[in-house]
């Protein structure tokens, strides 16, 4: 099936899938750039940023007001890394540098929102929610039944605007109502809690550039993360275990998100842990008992994978949440 997959982990979502070998659906955001040369430019959040009009600068021009949030202008890959606040002119001398912009600090929620799109017009959504934890992390995701019409008239109103030749599938990253990240392509995390029909109409999307999916299985979903301390090494749980654990009634899938066979500092991971594994499940709580299960293969103890950074840290993360 020609749905590139970088992450052998989430191939499981695409296992069952068939499409035309002429037909390429990209979930990695270095694979989508390549694929897209005409839309690419959406990979520069500084373009994203002054397209809606928000208060941002290259490198070399200082912000007039902090605290700014400081990123690099592209970032094709773990694409959070070297993120981080600015509280200050000295802040900003120090760690804005060649290569990164500065932009207005965005408060509240932070939704994923997958977009089927055609010639620039939205054709179906599904909008998520982050719940954030420490340094950099989510604790879980909740992938929501309902609609969003605020947000998705602004969206749509960006895309009309800015993608208006595009065909394909679209994540869009919003804080507080403004697009922070673009990318041409969906979240590959939880395709699974999208409906056992999604994933064929997504096919057809690109083969056809048509969309014709009744979403008549939609349902709120959760895709809890279970992350370790930095600074040790782990080992996969015994398959048996994990499938015991997949079986569990309201459980769509586990991933183990992590090559145990390479060395800690091949995995890019957030400052707030070391991800292990994500649990895609249709009840909050059955999921949460299968983290805590799947922390006690993995040696942790709940304080191990609850607790990961100092009380400074998290405040960081809450303000930029």
């Amino acid at each position: 099936m020609p749905i590139y997959q970088c992450e052998p982990w989430r191939r499981l979502h695409f296992r069952h899938g068939a499409s035309p070998p002429e037909v390429r659906i990209p979930t990695d955001d270095t694979d989508a750039f390549e694929l897209n040369p005409a839309h690419s430019w959406i990979y520069n959040k500084l373009l994203i940023a002054q397209s809606q009009g928000l208060e941002c600068g290259l490198h070399d021009v200082a912000p007039l007001r902090y605290p700014v949030f400081c990123k690099p202008v592209v970032n094709l890959k773990d694409m959070g890394v070297g993120s981080q606040l600015l509280f200050s002119e000295r802040d900003y001398h120090e760690n804005c540098g060649v290569g990164y912009f500065w932009m207005k600090l965005l408060t509240g929620e932070h939704i994923s929102t997958d977009f089927a799109v055609i010639k620039g017009e939205i054709a179906w959504c599904r909008h998520t929610l982050g719940i954030p934890d420490v340094a950099g992390t989510f604790d879980y995701w909740v992938i929501e039944e309902r609609s969003r019409p605020r947000l998705e008239r602004y969206c749509c109103e960006w895309i009309r605007s800015n993608l208006r030749d595009y065909t394909g599938m679209l994540n869009i990253e919003t804080i507080g109502g403004r697009i922070i990240e673009a990318h041409l392509r969906f979240s590959d995390q939880w395709p699974d809690l999208y409906g056992r029909r999604w994933l064929d109409a997504v096919v057809r999307l690109y083969h056809r550039g048509t969309w014709d999916l009744i979403d008549s299985e939609r349902a709120e979903g959760y895709s809890v993360v279970l992350f370790g301390p930095h600074g040790q090494t782990y080992a996969y749980p015994h398959p048996d275990t994990v499938a015991t654990h997949e079986e569990t009634v309201g459980i769509s899938s586990i991933q183990l998100t992590f090559f145990e066979d390479k060395p800690l500092e091949a995995h890019a991971m957030p400052p707030g842990g070391f991800r292990l594994a994500v649990i895609n499940c249709f009840n909050l709580g059955v999921g949460l008992r299968v983290r805590a299960a799947l922390a006690q293969d993995f040696g942790l103890q709940a304080a191990a994978y609850r607790r990961r950074t100092s009380p400074a840290s998290l405040s960081a993360n809450a303000l930029k949440s």
